[in-house]
């Protein structure tokens, strides 16, 4: 039976990897698929992974509807087996009920890709209707990890290293990013709550304030 999967977890633990992976078998056994995304980090109509890969996708624009893609593209003679959805947390709810009729009612496999919260531990509207309507949800078994070596939860904002919780839910942002860039850093609950990314945490380490002090002779 056709299904509805959504893969999810943080930021930096493979989603995209895995995306190209299951479009790659796949075409290497004769089917043809269709990959739609949505702002990725390799500009518009890619899907890339920070290994390198990248491949030509669709862009899912705000208002498109993707049910009616996939039909036209039939409709003009092209072969659709499966569709691939990355960074599907940025597509609009609406969208999302339009994968589930591809799923429904063209009997297609549809492979959606995301991560679940936003920086403010807050669902993405994409990702909280994919939770809703998905026959399976997987979680990515490659863990990322925070700056201390604890299991990462949680996706954190940055601006110059330093974690920052207001602003727009969608600003296009990598980990790894020059200081004085929005980025992105990958946290564990506790240092999510504390505010703590690996540029404080070593900006602390270095503070005289924490260093040994001589006993006084």
């Amino acid at each position: 039976m056709p299904e509805l999967v959504f893969f999810s977890g943080t930021m930096d633990c493979g989603k995209s990897t895995l995306a190209l992976q299951i479009g790659h078998n796949r075409s290497a056994r004769g089917l043809q698929g269709v990959i739609f995304t949505r702002d990725d980090r390799a500009g518009q109509g890619k899907l890339s992974s920070r290994l390198g890969l990248v491949t030509d996708a669709v862009e899912a624009e705000e208002g498109m509807d993707v049910y009616a893609h996939i039909v036209d593209r039939v409709s003009r003679g092209g072969k659709v087996d499966y569709v691939i959805v990355d960074e599907a947390q940025f597509l609009a709810p609406a969208q999302i009920d339009q994968l589930a009729r591809v799923v429904d009612d063209l009997g297609l496999d549809v492979f959606a890709f995301g991560i679940t919260t936003d920086f403010r531990t807050k669902l993405f509207p994409g990702s909280q209707r994919l939770m809703e309507l998905a026959d399976r949800i997987e979680a990515l078994q490659v863990e990322a990890l925070c700056w201390c070596g604890a299991r990462a939860t949680h996706n954190a904002r940055t601006v110059g290293g330093e974690m920052v919780v207001e602003g727009a839910q969608v600003v296009v942002g990598d980990v790894n990013r020059q200081a004085g860039e929005v980025g992105y850093e990958v946290l564990c609950r506790r240092h999510h709550r504390r505010r703590m990314t690996a540029e404080t945490a070593r900006a602390g380490a270095l503070s005289p304030d924490v260093l040994p002090v001589a006993a006084e002779g």
